[in-house]
């Protein structure tokens, strides 16, 4: 019994101390264990048009963000070059950053522009950021400077 109680605590301690080894930076969209795009495969949007969710076998970490991938060769695709891969603006709605923002976004409402992968709060948000998207990347662009080492909750 003994051996059953401290296997648990060890487990839970190591558990603990892994979610601790990664922080993911001020300017990334993650969850509170640093896992980004809420573990969809963001190389997936690139190579099958469509998002996946990644398998917790196949991981890598780019600016403390923890991403998960559905399959080695997207997983190593990504550690050739995250910045291709990666969401924009951290992974934080595209919209939201065009208005000073930093919003969480929904992995199903996404768009690739000019070879690049961004995300919105939400279907509805990411109809009106479609309406003008390179006004709205523009903006994003700009704003991004200033806001990208603000806590959300500040904004």
């Amino acid at each position: 019994m003994f051996t059953t109680t401290l296997k648990s605590v060890l487990a839970g301690s190591l558990l603990a101390a892994s979610s601790l080894s990664f922080a993911a930076d001020i300017d990334m969209n993650a969850d509170v264990n640093d896992l980004a795009i809420k573990g969809y495969d963001p190389v997936s949007y690139f190579t099958m048009a469509a998002p996946k969710l990644g398998n917790v076998n196949y991981t890598a970490t780019y600016k403390g963000g923890i991403y998960r991938f559905s399959n080695e060769e997207n997983r190593d695709l990504f550690n050739k070059n995250p910045a291709k891969y990666a969401p924009q603006y951290g992974g934080y709605c595209a919209f939201g950053v065009a208005m000073e923002k930093k919003f969480d976004t929904d992995p199903l409402a996404w768009k690739i522009a000019d070879g690049k992968l961004y995300l919105n709060l939400n279907k509805d948000v990411q109809k009106k950021w479609l309406t003008d998207v390179p006004g709205y990347v523009s903006q994003s662009d700009e704003n991004w400077q200033d806001i990208r080492k603000v806590p959300a909750a500040e904004l």
